[in-house]
């Protein structure tokens, strides 16, 4: 269950990817490396952080294959087809709150911190985003202008590390946390919320120089 749910994070990360690419007017080659870059990329951080040995991704041909042919499929739908233009924050919602929470099983099975645990999750679920974003040229990237993004993998992370602590497990518990992580992200998409972010006074802006 755990590798289906994966290889639904990783398709919506390299839809996500090839829809950047598009953005950006790459060319076909350049949305399968964004492609491959935002679904591979969080977990390869944390695998080798969490010192595992070969990286998973290495030896699983079918998660490969679903990449591939995500991949190319949206590449020919873009070919015919304009997709809405707040597609891309869909998709990437939806890969930002499925691995998170298997970044975060990851790490407690490795018997990690719980303050190690939910940094691992946050880190398997934007760090694919980061990468694409940076190869699509966007300074600064998605995590750090969107205010609601880490905060939103950090509170499922947490909700699923409190469940597991207090005995409560299964899919459940992991869709629960994932769709926590999603409906965070979404609401602050679709209602514009963030965090409260410090202003200049008048007075200083005035007295500067």
């Amino acid at each position: 269950m755990l590798h289906m749910l994966y290889l639904i994070g990783v398709s919506a990360f390299a839809a996500s990817g090839v829809l950047a690419a598009y953005r950006a007017n790459m060319d076909p080659f350049g949305g399968l490396v964004l492609a491959f870059a935002a679904s591979i990329s969080g977990g390869t951080l944390r695998d080798l952080i969490l010192n595992r040995h070969p990286l998973y991704w290495t030896h699983d041909w079918v998660l490969l294959t679903v990449i591939i042919c995500v991949g190319v499929a949206t590449m020919v739908y873009l070919r015919f087809w304009t997709l809405p233009r707040k597609s891309l924050l869909v998709v990437d919602a939806v890969g930002l709150s499925v691995v998170t929470v298997i970044g975060a099983r990851a790490a407690i099975d490795a018997g990690a911190t719980p303050l190690a645990v939910i940094i691992l999750a946050v880190l398997t679920g934007v760090a694919g985003e980061v990468i694409r974003d940076v190869l699509c040229g966007e300074f600064p990237p998605l995590l750090l202008r969107e205010d609601v993004y880490a905060i939103a993998a950090l509170a499922g992370a947490a909700l699923l590390l409190i469940l597991h602590h207090l005995g409560i497990g299964g899919t459940a518990v992991t869709a629960a946390s994932a769709g926590l992580v999603f409906a965070l992200r979404m609401g602050a998409v679709y209602f514009g919320l963030h965090l409260p972010r410090p202003h200049r006074s008048p007075s200083r802006e005035g007295s500067d120089g």
